[in-house]
């Protein structure tokens, strides 16, 4: 189905969510139509956050929003369509679109599998009715479901669509980028010399496929990451749960912009907790580069500053190369908590492979290293 199509049948003016690989034909659509022109769409740093926008959207104007996700972010929006859209509580109405990732029998990575079995019954508890789109269904399909919708939409319920693989289309040819020089994966790779045999905790995305590969090429155990490929957000928190009951031993997090703003309360409690073990690293593009290349509010806002804000004793960010090993090498002789912003470019490799181990081999062996490594501290 052509997503223009799709927009012109459902007939909603404002869209908010976080952006979804799954869903790339309707995100591009929307920044070619809107940009993100806070009148018509607004990308959210989580999928609570844009349910609670849309539910602002139609308190001022009585309007159905459309609040658009990957089902992994499913339980973000449990607690606000509970407690805030439930026709027993406001009953607000919204029109949910969520990209289906490890549906049953469509080969996916493991961390969509189990989100893959549950996402329709997880909508069925929230006594949400949904439909499935897939490539053969057509704008009549749409318009017949449209109009049993409107009847609950009336009456105060959500709904949702669960997009299947390829069931949109679009022509349009959208274009992400910026400014910066320096790429991902080389900025990876200048972290894993300067940090050596430290475990590190990387974030979901591209990052950690960058870091597993990097390992691959350098002929290096994968012994010393734990690769957060799913739990967007989370990398920070895993390092300091390891951190605090690690003391001794130096811990590396390589995290994203988009996943720090998902869930940036954590750098609060980061701050809070002040670990001196603990090097967060922020790998900033401004965008939510491993789904597409959406922008992220991130290249909004002075990172440096609310990490100090939060309680970061040393922070500071960079931009190029020479500024890049100056500042690894110092974080890594502090004895504090460091937070360290890399500006980077909107770009990585068409050919990036995903890590050939499973997660269950990943967290073993993590687990092993760092009981190994840590005796050394004793």
């Amino acid at each position: 189905m052509r997503i223009e199509d799709f927009c012109n049948i459902v007939g909603a003016d404002f869209y908010t969510g976080v952006p979804d690989s799954q869903l790339k034909c309707l995100c591009d659509y929307l920044i070619d139509r809107y940009g993100t022109e806070p009148g018509h769409h607004v990308i959210a740093a989580n999928e609570g956050n844009c349910t609670a926008i849309a539910a602002g959207y139609y308190l001022s104007t009585g309007e159905t929003p459309v609040v658009y996700l990957q089902n992994s972010g499913e339980g973000n929006i449990i607690n606000p369509m509970a407690s805030l859209l439930s026709d027993e509580v406001y009953a607000i109405p919204v029109i949910f679109v969520i990209g289906w990732r490890g549906e049953p029998g469509i080969h996916d990575e493991p961390q969509h599998i189990y989100q893959g079995k549950v996402t329709i019954q997880l909508l069925d508890d929230m006594a949400v009715k949904s439909f499935v789109i897939d490539k053969y269904t057509t704008g009549e399909d749409l318009r017949l479901v449209m109009k049993d919708f409107r009847k609950l939409l009336a009456a105060g319920r959500s709904v949702a669509f669960i997009i299947r693989k390829e069931a949109f289309s679009y022509e349009g040819l959208t274009e992400y980028k910026n400014n910066n020089v320096m790429r991902r994966e080389d900025v990876i790779s200048h972290i894993v010399k300067i940090s050596e045999e430290d475990p590190i905790v990387s974030t979901t995305g591209k990052a950690s496929r960058e870091l597993f590969e990097i390992r691959e090429k350098n002929g290096q155990s994968h012994n010393y990451d734990f690769l957060t490929v799913g739990s967007m957000g989370h990398a920070s928190s895993i390092a300091l749960g390891i951190a605090i009951h690690r003391p001794k031993q130096r811990i590396w997090c390589i995290d994203g912009d988009g996943a720090a703003l998902m869930h940036m309360g954590a750098m609060a409690v980061l701050g809070s907790y002040k670990p001196a073990n603990l090097l967060h690293i922020l790998i900033n593009n401004g965008a939510h580069e491993s789904v597409g290349g959406m922008p992220a509010v991130s290249d909004k806002i002075n990172m440096v500053m609310l990490a100090k804000a939060c309680g970061y004793p040393y922070a500071v960010s960079v931009s190029s190369f020479e500024q890049l090993d100056k500042e690894l090498r110092a974080i890594k002789e502090k004895q504090q908590l460091c937070f360290l912003e890399i500006k980077c470019s909107l770009d990585s490799r068409a050919d990036l492979g995903r890590p050939t181990t499973t997660p269950l081999e990943n967290k073993k062996r993590f687990m092993d290293y760092l009981e190994e490594s840590y005796i050394k501290f004793d």
